[in-house]
């Protein structure tokens, strides 16, 4: 103990600082073993009955798998595509307005009908309906949204609201 008494340490507290870290060294010591112990049950879970060999056939194998999804998708696009195209020539678009055509003398029974396709090709049909004399039907062509006959007030507006609607063919995957 001449070494201790010349530096001027009592050995008591080197003792003491030892004992603190051995203590510390035995905790750290059982915390890494717990952790080798899960990571090796993970990996006994993971490896389950397998070699390395059939692991590789295993992960060819869901290599596949995500290849057949890809080319699925692929395919469902393209015929989402196609589907779009055709429903360009399908009737998308439409409005009706109501009105009283001859003003307190039928009623809100007429009306106007516009139904388009994504090109804006369509037709507008009106019923104009009256208590005394009937009803009248009219209908009327619409090319790239334009009519080549004259539009009454309500026909000019059901095509104007028609042709504001979002078809199908706008809408994105």
């Amino acid at each position: 103990m001449g070494l201790f008494e010349q530096l001027g340490i009592d050995g008591s507290y080197l003792v003491i600082a030892l004992l603190i870290i051995n203590i510390a060294l035995i905790i750290i010591t059982v915390l890494l073993y717990n952790r080798q112990k899960t990571m090796k049950n993970n990996l006994s879970v993971f490896m389950n009955g397998k070699d390395a060999e059939s692991l590789e056939d295993a992960m060819i194998e869901k290599f596949l798998e995500i290849n057949d999804i890809n080319k699925l998708g692929r395919a469902s696009a393209k015929e989402i595509i196609e589907m779009k195209e055709k429903n360009k020539f399908a009737f998308q678009k439409y409005s009706i307005v109501k009105y009283d055509a001859f003003k307190e003398m039928g009623g809100k029974l007429s009306f106007s009908v516009c139904v388009l396709t994504d090109n804006n090709d369509g037709f507008i049909l009106t019923s104009m309906h009256s208590t005394s004399e009937g009803c009248y039907v009219y209908i009327k062509e619409i090319i790239a949204g334009e009519a080549y006959v004259l539009l009454s007030e309500e026909e000019k507006k059901v095509l104007s609201e028609a042709k504001t609607r979002h078809s199908v063919t706008e809408i994105e995957v």
